[in-house]
């Protein structure tokens, strides 16, 4: 396997270097350094939108998903994704509208001129530091904690993370947004290939899809159900993971930025249709590796169910190839995740272009080294952990949908009924509320109190004049 390792990972990295030289040849403005040039067409879009959505929580986070709590996670993820698609067209078209009548630099740039006032922008990226930053590190600790199991003593895990990190923060100084965009299609289209692959191995070795499924319901029939074993997969749990998800494309700005930077609308239609079907491909094949993990290993570690399905249950190249796929989600998704906290940074910063160019690279790699440390720190749930992040950056949802819905100036209560309800959700996942009222979970209950205020202030907005 190390010999394929090593052939797979110098064609990755030689791809790399090809692809920061050209963009870097290509930067000859911030705005082409932090936005691509705007230009991105319908195959490097929808590779790249989905390289940013499915990363390292995919590749081991969704089997491992599978594994412990059964197929509800297909709901929680595939359908959640599903529902995320059509949204995009709609969505997408409002942001694309409004980013030409306002200009773009990011979102939380685009919201502080929307509402008029830099407190919304303020909010914004609050909310995107929050959240981002764990969620990077989700990518940072799977990649780390399988090099570990793959190459026992080579490296300890923040060894892995720091290596991680330095090439992460190398690639997005020299080559900027064009550069990741590059490295998102090789990502994504290695991680199409290599989940495949595994999961037909898995698929054979339990002598087909039927035996498999049958295999699971011999050792435990909740998995094949909802709410599954643990009785995670409640229905309050599975809408607030639709909304949630649902939202991505408004909350979070590594995915809000890419509706932007497409070509045209016709590619963003097109883009978030081949989205669609990526989401399925994906999400199919982690549901196969997950059952084999059930059969075979149930009460496994994830880093033992990591190691053997992943690896040494597969032949040599196609585990070689999974450890190079896995290093690229990885390095892809982080990326994109600091990058878009740079370029919210930026679009909020006064003072001439050279100027703030100089500290968006300085607080790149400030994020770069939180990441790091957060990864040390998290656990193995990478699932739940980003869907904790989904969640979190979704309160500020309101926000943005009104600044881009609206003709006028949204009222400013909106910005306060957004900050409300992140910070209750962030004492709850503090333990210092509980994550219940009375039956209901605080997310579904911070979503109705959203929906009923936000609705309230847009019936008030509306009647105001320019925005009929």
């Amino acid at each position: 396997m190390i010999t394929w390792v090593i052939f797979f990972f110098v064609v990755f990295i030689a791809l790399l270097v090809l692809a920061s030289v050209k963009s870097y040849q290509k930067n000859r403005s911030s705005q082409e350094f932090m936005l691509a040039g705007s230009n991105i067409g319908v195959m490097l879009g929808f590779l790249t939108f989905s390289a940013a959505l499915f990363s390292a929580f995919t590749f081991q986070g969704m089997p491992d998903f599978f594994r412990q709590h059964g197929i509800g996670a297909w709901i929680f993820l595939a359908f959640s994704d599903g529902v995320m698609v059509f949204f995009i067209l709609w969505f997408g078209l409002k942001l694309r509208r409004k980013a030409m009548e306002k200009g773009f630099k990011g979102v939380a740039g685009l919201i502080s001129d929307c509402y008029g006032t830099k407190w919304a922008g303020y909010a914004l990226f609050f909310s995107s530091f929050l959240f981002l930053i764990p969620y990077a590190a989700i990518q940072i600790r799977g990649i780390a904690v399988f090099f570990d199991a793959a190459f026992p003593d080579f490296l300890p895990q923040w060894g892995w993370s720091l290596f991680l990190v330095t090439l992460m923060i190398l690639y997005a100084q020299i080559g900027g947004l064009k550069a990741m965009v590059y490295s998102d299609a090789i990502q994504g289209t290695i991680l199409l290939v290599v989940l495949w692959l595994i999961s037909s191995a898995c698929i054979s070795k339990l002598g087909g899809i039927g035996d498999m499924f049958q295999q699971v319901k011999d050792i435990d029939e909740r998995l094949l159900s909802c709410p599954g074993p643990k009785g995670l997969f409640s229905w309050q749990f599975l809408v607030g993971s639709m909304i949630a998800v649902t939202l991505i494309p408004v909350s979070q700005p590594q995915m809000t930025t890419r509706l932007v930077v497409m070509k045209n609308l016709y590619s963003m239609k097109k883009m978030a249709f081949a989205v669609g079907t990526f989401a399925i491909l994906i999400i199919g094949a982690t549901i196969f590796i997950g059952m084999y993990g059930a059969v075979k290993y149930p009460s496994a570690t994830a880093q033992e169910f990591w190691a053997n399905a992943l690896l040494y249950d597969q032949l040599a190249p196609v585990a070689g190839l999974a450890v190079v796929g896995l290093f690229a989600a990885c390095l892809s998704t982080t990326n994109a995740q600091i990058f878009a906290l740079g370029n919210e940074l930026r679009s909020l910063l006064p003072g001439n272009e050279k100027h703030v160019m100089r500290i968006t690279k300085v607080a790149l790699f400030f994020f770069a080294v939180l990441v790091m440390i957060f990864s040390i720190k998290m656990g193995d749930q990478l699932a739940l952990l980003a869907r904790v992040s989904f969640t979190g950056t979704s309160m500020m949802a309101p926000v943005i949908l009104a600044a881009v819905i609206l003709k006028a100036k949204p009222g400013k209560e909106l910005i306060i009924i957004s900050f409300i309800a992140l910070m209750i959700f962030l004492s709850s996942q503090a333990g210092f509320i509980p994550d219940e009222i009375g039956k209901v979970k605080i997310d579904i209950a911070l979503y109705i109190f959203i929906f009923v205020s936000t609705t309230i202030s847009l019936i008030i907005s509306l009647r105001k004049p320019g925005n009929t």
